[in-house]
């Protein structure tokens, strides 16, 4: 059976005047929200997802952070812009995936650009703008870009042209929460990192004893008809070595 004769064999959407059990109020969605409700939809009953979830210390790197903030005060760097620019580094390692199938399904495209997409949270829905090239920038350029662009976002709006290009998409609760999530691929990619709230993690000392130390829970969701739980592991974990290296701030 088609994906397209599976959904329409199942069971109409139930309907309910729901005013019937108390008082309701009644908004309109978005246009925003109303397309991105269909792409997910889409990408969600269409995409054989798996998410694989595991943390990375990032400990060091926030030390490093905070002193490049105070040394750098008009160029400030947040974790998504250290996400960004780890992703541009593994994706060079993990092509599988930089890649996206061919809309019959029969080929594998891999892309030698890196564009990295980061979602973006705006008052009319969810937005995903392209940064373009993050290979071939620096990290006060990525994040002086993805500042820019999440700001356009949310105050002006994107076009299609903007959000559309994209090797892998990014998305972050880590201003907000949250342990782990299913991020839902944002396709034609095969893959998108999710990222959220850093926590303590005790861990040994060397003399015995026991030291706090930072941790990023990373939810890594992938087309399974591509990629394989290995090098998901493998990429989650090759991006917790790029965090410990001290050229992530070069």
């Amino acid at each position: 059976m088609s994906l397209e004769s599976l959904i329409a064999s199942l069971p109409a959407w139930p309907a309910a005047d729901f005013s019937e059990f108390g008082e309701v109020e009644v908004r309109k969605l978005s246009n925003v929200q109303k397309l991105t409700g269909k792409f997910l939809g889409r990408n969600w009953v269409s995409i054989p997802h798996v998410t694989h979830h595991d943390e990375i210390d990032v400990t060091d790197a926030e030390m490093r952070r905070t002193a490049w903030n105070s040394e750098n005060p008009g160029a400030k760097v947040t974790p998504v812009a250290l996400l960004v620019r780890a992703l541009a580094a593994v994706l060079h390692d993990f092509p599988q995936f930089n890649a996206s199938l061919s809309d019959d399904g029969q080929s594998v495209i891999l892309k030698k650009y890196v564009h990295i997409g980061v979602a973006v949270d705006t008052p009319n829905g969810l937005l995903v703008p392209v940064v373009r090239n993050v290979d071939q920038m620096g990290l006060a350029d990525i994040a002086a870009a993805v500042s820019a662009i999440a700001d356009k976002a949310r105050t002006k709006g994107l076009s299609m042209a903007e959000m559309s290009g994209s090797s892998i998409s990014l998305t972050s609760l880590g201003h907000i929460g949250g342990t782990s999530f299913t991020p839902i691929i944002n396709a034609p990619d095969v893959a998108i990192l999710g990222a959220t709230a850093i926590q303590l993690r005790p861990a040994p000392s060397e003399d015995g004893g026991v030291i706090w130390r930072k941790t990023l829970p990373l939810s890594l969701s992938y087309d399974h008809r591509l990629i394989n739980g290995a090098d998901a592991a493998r990429f989650v974990k090759a991006i917790g070595t790029i965090f410990a290296d001290d050229a992530l701030f070069s």
